[in-house]
């Protein structure tokens, strides 16, 4: 029997949170988080993530699951959900996926084969070398002519990945954008993605008025901790909204001047998170504001009533 699912996806300070807790109660679900940092431990403002009182008792998962320092794929993230999407349904309750990580979420969704079996151990161990003499500019470089669309995903910080799309060049003479675009589409679940859009402006002002906030919450503290813990290096720390922070932390700009590399960053995000949804994924959009979000919400669960009631 094909298992049933619903995934709410969209940029970042959209309003997935509070649609997904409300579908939860409605429709008798537990939430998977869809993104891609919420897994760390600790990394909680600067993440995002849903407070116990936001909860409001629903069962949520895929939090807290790994220490900062520690390395998480899209395949580990595949196989984690596809657990817990077992488990809850086991339970006769509703998955609920809610994340902006698309192909976190893709992957998920559809028929992603993962596989090792093309790994060079020497050819990666010379790779590393490289970084280690050079720096990762050189490779890097590399990447970006034979793979640009690749490079152009990956920050060259992110070593792990850079090396691997090259290795995956260098042994198969593919690229890993060829990789990926030969992967299977077929779906796995009986699945309905909802999505909410916003008019940019808004929007834009709601990312603003997010990282505000998050400042007045701690995210500072948050971002010095992990730093004192040691984790600055870490894959983690290069992600949005803890990267920016530590210019400050080191004395090297204002609190002031962080604040605004933030906004414009997760401004950004925003915007490549649309993007990729609107080319990848069949999404069903809702337009959503202040004024009109009680009325969409209603149509949103007219609409997943008459999925559910198909299935």
């Amino acid at each position: 029997m094909v298992q049933t699912i619903i995934a709410i996806v969209g940029p970042t300070a959209v309003g997935k949170t509070k649609l997904g807790i409300e579908a939860a109660k409605r429709l008798n679900g537990e939430i998977i988080s869809g993104d891609s940092m919420q897994i760390y431990k600790g990394m909680d403002i600067g993440t995002a993530k849903a407070t116990k009182e936001e909860m409001e008792g629903i069962p949520h998962h895929m939090l807290d699951i790994k220490d900062p320092d520690e390395e998480f794929s899209v395949a580990d993230f595949q196989q984690y959900v596809r657990g817990y999407i077992d488990e809850i349904t086991a339970r006769g309750k509703l998955p609920i996926i809610v994340g902006g990580s698309g192909l976190y979420i893709q992957s998920v969704l559809y028929d992603y084969q993962f596989t090792d079996q093309k790994r060079d151990p020497a050819l990666t161990a010379h790779y590393e070398n490289i970084i280690a003499e050079e720096g990762i500019d050189p490779l890097y470089s590399k990447l970006k002519k034979v793979d640009p669309e690749q490079a152009n995903k990956i920050h060259p910080n992110n070593h792990r990945r850079v090396i691997r799309a090259l290795e995956i060049y260098q042994t198969t003479g593919q690229t890993m954008t060829d990789y990926l675009n030969r992967q299977q589409s077929s779906n796995l679940y009986n699945h309905l993605l909802i999505g909410l859009d916003m008019e940019r402006e808004l929007l834009y002002q709601r990312i603003n008025d997010r990282v505000d906030k998050m400042l007045e919450h701690g995210l500072v503290s948050e971002v010095q901790r992990l730093y004192k813990e040691g984790y600055k290096n870490s894959q983690s720390m290069k992600a949005i909204g803890y990267k920016e922070i530590i210019p400050f932390i080191e004395g090297k700009q204002s609190l002031e001047e962080c604040a605004t590399v933030l906004k414009r960053n997760s401004r950004r995000y925003a915007k490549r998170q649309y993007t990729w949804f609107k080319n990848k994924l069949e999404v069903n959009w809702y337009k959503v504001d202040p004024e009109t979000i009680n009325e969409r919400f209603r149509i949103i669960f007219d609409d997943l009533a008459g999925f559910l009631g198909d299935v």
